[in-house]
């Protein structure tokens, strides 16, 4: 998608921002550290947040709307956090592993085939040295499933690629495009892979950036201390109802029924794309919201299980690929905090993470039942420990992944200017639908650096990042590399982790959260 140029700075003008999501925070904080007043955040929930709320039930379990983690690409950001988290975190030691025929697969799946049974070792290392011998060049190939044959192979694909990915995304691999992969799936090297199961060496491929952060209440705890900041510009249990483009004036809905309208001399909406096309903007012309409604997402269940027993296991999170569990993904949520359980030393949680899409249904009245079976059926829960499970926590999300399909990138640009053009600025995990810039680092700084294009005149870094397929995942995007990052292996001492410039940061080369949902890697 081409970025259209930085408008004029409008100086202090209205801006409405929709949602108090990541984005939405970030612009109000940038507002308000730039002088401005003449803004306003209007929020549907009751909360700040968005999809990094933190939900606290009944019992005393604190459950996030999935498995974030902290960590940055930018020093703003880290400002940020630094300044209203301070001290209130930990810092966790990543350790990510992948259950596959049976057995526990370290982190990077790929670089530590040998713990799998030995005819499945032969099958994913034959097909890997297929793959990257064929002389077939990834970067051609025309959707995500090509992509995954020619740098991985039969024996990988099937066995692991294929199947996970499905379940993450609720979607064909062939219906996905290549521009998001770039840094998350990179070319590996055969021969690394065959040395390691022949000489039986453990290859968790990373270095000394290999932690994260994470608030003690939660990842939401993060983003519920922007609101003290905001209060006086942040309008809660209010829904947008309409746009009037053409008078730049919207209506808004109160949770009592009430109705009103605010003007704008721009408005930023974090809210989903399609929705706001084809539900909010009542003139939009018909080629707009035929476009808007080609966009595809999946939703997800998160479902938590609280468990009175002491935690059995290190272990940050876990995939799942098979079809033994509908999960595709199980965090130790209570690893990364004191604070989310009712007592650390007699209680642990899971979370666990489901997706759905109309091509992948799942059935919401039994997904309680088939997550807690499926844990016993992958060995995370013991025999009998069933009993002592005392908190269960369900929440259906509707926008759960921006799916990266393979037209997205042309309706990206067909409708992302023709919004600006109306002084409407769609940014966000859902706002902007660009997968691969909706971490919460890249979410916040969207509504940063919209802010600061709208009022200082910069142009937009982080709508524009393009990630490129490498050979080693490397510069595969300009943008600052975090100094705190990385995943794989079981420390074996838990010291402070060593302060390292930015620019020297990640020379181990770090992953980012979206890459390793995909389960692999190839940092060396």
């Amino acid at each position: 998608m081409t970025q259209p140029p930085p408008q004029q700075g409008i100086g202090d003008s209205r801006i409405l921002i929709v949602g108090a999501g990541p984005t939405g925070l970030g612009a109000g904080y940038r507002l308000r550290e730039l002088g401005s007043a003449s803004f306003r955040i209007v929020e549907h929930a009751a909360r700040v947040g968005g999809l990094a709320r933190t939900f606290t039930d009944d019992r005393g379990f604190s459950w996030d709307v999935g498995g974030h983690v902290l960590f940055s690409h930018y020093e703003t950001y880290d400002r940020i956090f630094d300044e209203l988290v301070g001290d209130d975190h930990t810092l966790n030691d990543r350790e990510s592993w992948v259950r596959l025929a049976g057995t526990w697969v370290p982190y990077p799946f790929q670089n530590n085939l040998r713990y799998l049974p030995p005819e499945v070792t032969d099958d994913c290392l034959r097909g890997l040295i297929e793959a990257q011998t064929s002389g077939e060049d990834p970067r051609s190939a025309p959707h995500f499933g090509a992509f995954v044959d020619r740098v991985f192979g039969e024996g990988i694909a099937e066995h692991f690629m294929r199947p996970y990915n499905f379940k993450v995304w609720a979607y064909d691999l062939a219906e996905l495009n290549t521009t998001w992969i770039g840094e998350r799936v990179a070319v590996i090297d055969w021969k690394r892979a065959l040395a390691n199961v022949v000489t039986g060496s453990d290859d968790y491929g990373w270095g000394p950036n290999n932690r994260f952060k994470y608030p003690l209440g939660g990842t939401g705890d993060f983003y519920d201390r922007f609101e003290p900041l905001l209060r006086d510009r942040l309008t809660l249990n209010t829904r947008l109802v309409s746009i009037d483009t053409g008078a730049r004036r919207a209506t808004f809905e109160r949770e009592s029924g009430e109705r009103f309208t605010d003007g704008y001399d721009a408005l930023i909406s974090t809210m989903p794309l399609d929705r706001l096309v084809l539900d909010i903007i009542d003139d939009a012309p018909a080629e707009m919201r035929e476009a808007a409604s080609r966009l595809k997402h999946s939703g997800g269940f998160m479902v938590g299980v609280g468990i009175r027993r002491p935690c059995p296991s290190t272990r940050s999170w876990m995939y799942f690929p098979g079809d033994d569990c509908p999960f595709y993904r199980v965090t130790y949520l209570s690893n990364y905090s004191p604070r989310m359980t009712p007592d650390p030393e007699t209680h642990y949680s899971l979370l666990c993470e489901t997706s759905f899409s109309p091509d992948k249904p799942e059935d919401e009245a039994t997904i309680l039942e088939r997550t807690i079976a499926g844990l016993e059926s992958v060995g995370l829960l013991e025999p009998g420990e069933r009993d002592d499970i005392v908190s269960t926590w369900v929440k259906r999300v509707e926008y759960s992944y921006p799916t990266p399909s393979v037209e997205r990138d042309a309706i990206l640009a067909t409708l992302i200017p023709w919004l600006e053009s109306l002084g409407i600025y769609s940014r966000g995990r859902f706002g902007l639908w660009k997968y691969e810039v909706s971490n919460t680092d890249h979410s916040v700084m969207q509504g940063v650096e919209v802010v600061d294009r709208l009022l200082l005149g910069h142009e937009e870094q982080t709508t524009g990042i393009v990630y490129r397929v490498t050979e080693d995942g490397r510069r595969a995007a300009d943008h600052e590399r975090p100094a705190i990052a990385g995943s794989g292996e079981k420390r074996r001492t838990r010291q402070q982790v060593e302060v390292k410039p930015v620019a020297d940061a990640g020379d181990e080369g770090e992953a980012s959260l979206s890459e390793e949902e995909l389960g692999v890697t190839d940092r060396r």
